[in-house]
């Protein structure tokens, strides 16, 4: 008789919470604003400490002159009386009641003078610890903000596509290191989600390509068979065109979806090279329109990708002259340091286009006053990813209809 199995073990229990672990007393947690009402509420006691203690020693100060006596008595028989600190009193020839008024005078004059003195000195002891009051609650709130500063950096160096960064802050358990864990939970997850889009779009980029490479490479063998019927040759004629278009459009998506992030590694790259590349490639197309491309190419030197930048110039050359006039169509290509920016301007004669219809342009699949692709003039990705590279490299891409049709493309690079 078989013996009867075991029924399966539950998995053990984990030994660790997933949730965050709540502090026993949570009133006494060392939060910014406990720490800041003990900063600033220790400073302003002990600066009126300071401020009672020399109103003190200053009030004492003035008692102590005040008390010196006005006069002294040098011969009581006859009332001869002397006085250092009231000249009013040193006549022999006065009478008891100008006496009494001359003494009520200096005591109301050294009154006075000691009060004045008390004041004074009283001002500049509260300038003074005012002075080093702000001076310390200055460098006290540095301290206690600085970790702010350390998560602006690392924000900052994300900003530039450096996922990697993180900005594992210590010290107490405030609202600081709460935000800090926060937002490096959060940069871990967009790392991972970076990760996978770049995965994604490596494997794509294998997987698309590969079978339009076959289909293609089938399409030629057939096509180069001189027995071949000519309905068969045309069907392959149209089929490669077909074909021809979704390796485009793969191109363009994959380009897109790289574009799209921050370029890391920056070579020196002149505008005006890859215009005059661009403009040599779109050349014979050019001619066979009749479109005339000029302008010129001033040195403009920026850091970046030099393969993207191209694919900038190309797009919107490439633009310029399909979307142009059958007939005495030209196009401008110029490059030039502006402002202290460099600058790709592309101009051309065209149809009107309306200032409401620009915008949707640079939409993905969307061109003048027609959404999905639906002609042989491109797959509708091109200004999309002019605004992607151009985004990625720091700059930013504007246009502006011609007066008599066509557009003026203008692209804003650092250098």
């Amino acid at each position: 008789m078989a013996a009867t199995p075991a029924p399966p073990q539950a998995p053990p229990k984990p030994t660790w919470d997933p949730r965050r672990v709540e502090p026993p007393f949570p009133w006494l947690r060392p939060t910014i604003r406990i720490r800041l009402t003990l900063l600033y509420g220790g400073m302003f006691l002990i600066a009126g400490i300071l401020l009672l203690s020399i109103i003190y020693l200053l009030a004492a100060q003035a008692i102590n002159t005040g008390n010196e006596p006005l006069f002294k008595i040098v011969d009581a028989t006859q009332l001869q009386v002397t006085s250092d600190n009231c000249p009013a009193i040193k006549s022999d020839n006065l009478t008891f009641s100008q006496f009494n008024e001359a003494i009520s005078a200096c005591i109301d004059d050294q009154r006075r003078h000691a009060l004045d003195n008390l004041l004074s000195r009283s001002l500049l002891a509260l300038l003074g610890l005012a002075v080093i009051a702000f001076a310390f609650g200055y460098a006290m709130a540095g301290r206690v903000l600085s970790p702010l500063g350390r998560i602006t950096r690392t924000a900052r160096a994300v900003a530039g596509s450096d996922l990697s960064r993180r900005i594992e802050l210590d010290g107490p358990d405030d609202e600081l290191k709460e935000l800090a864990d926060t937002f490096d939970e959060m940069l871990e997850r967009l790392q991972r989600a970076f990760t996978a889009q770049q995965r994604f779009v490596g494997n794509a980029s294998h997987e698309l390509r590969t079978p339009l490479a076959i289909n293609r490479t089938l399409l030629e063998v057939h096509l180069s068979d001189p027995n071949a019927p000519m309905e068969l040759q045309q069907l392959g004629k149209t089929l490669l065109a077909t074909n021809e278009r979704s390796e485009q459009l793969v191109e363009g998506l994959l380009l897109l979806a790289r574009s799209d992030n921050q370029i890391v590694e920056r070579k020196p790259v002149d505008l005006a090279e890859v215009a005059e590349q661009a403009v040599d490639q779109v050349h014979a197309d050019a001619e066979g329109k009749g479109v005339v491309i000029r302008g010129e190419q001033k040195p403009a030197v920026v850091q970046g990708n030099g393969v993207l930048l191209e694919r900038i110039a190309l797009n919107l050359v490439q633009n310029a002259v399909r979307y142009n006039i059958p007939e005495g169509g030209w196009v401008e290509v110029t490059t030039d340091v502006q402002h202290g920016q460099a600058v790709l301007l592309v101009s051309n004669t065209g149809p009107v286009v309306p200032a409401y219809e620009i915008d949707n342009l640079f939409e993905p699949f969307r061109r003048l006053r027609t959404e999905r692709t639906g002609s042989d003039k491109g797959v509708g990705l091109g200004l999309s990813i002019v605004r992607s590279v151009a985004r990625a490299h720091g700059g930013h891409i504007t246009a502006q209809p011609r007066e008599g049709g066509g557009l003026v493309m203008r692209v804003t690079l650092p250098i």
